[in-house]
């Protein structure tokens, strides 16, 4: 289950690592730094983080494959909502409601926030070999 979730990991870290750096070539290329906090934290929660933990799992065995699921699922959905939700928070490009992108970009770090909390719980339940 672990290697599982480390390669899945790694492989959106990859997608997120794109991202990053498209979007800081964008705003190096328009000279204009306005979403330089989202491309802080695609490249920091979507890139670094995921490929983290992505290696993490590819190298150690976890006691509980319940958490190991539960961390991926919430790690994922985290930083996705998290990284978009910052991006209709501040450009609101859709033209959605305020307080919808508002509680979306709450609703994602809270969930990465979970996903954070339960890494930590799992460093914890490494198996010995």
């Amino acid at each position: 289950m672990e290697r599982k979730w480390g390669i899945n990991f790694i492989r959106v870290a990859s997608v997120f690592g794109l991202l990053g750096v498209f979007i800081g070539s964008q705003m190096a290329g328009e000279m204009d730094y306005s979403i330089r906090p989202i491309h802080t934290h695609v490249l920091l929660v979507g890139w670094l983080s995921m490929f983290a933990w992505g290696i993490f799992y590819s190298v150690y065995t976890i006691k509980n494959k319940l958490l190991v699921h539960i961390h991926g699922i919430t790690g994922m959905v985290g930083a996705v909502t998290l990284t978009s939700g910052m991006y209709f928070y501040m450009l609101n490009p859709f033209n959605f409601n305020e307080t919808f992108n508002m509680i979306y970009f709450i609703v994602g770090g809270s969930i990465l926030l979970i996903a954070f909390l339960l890494f930590l719980i799992i460093t914890f339940l490494v198996e010995k070999k």
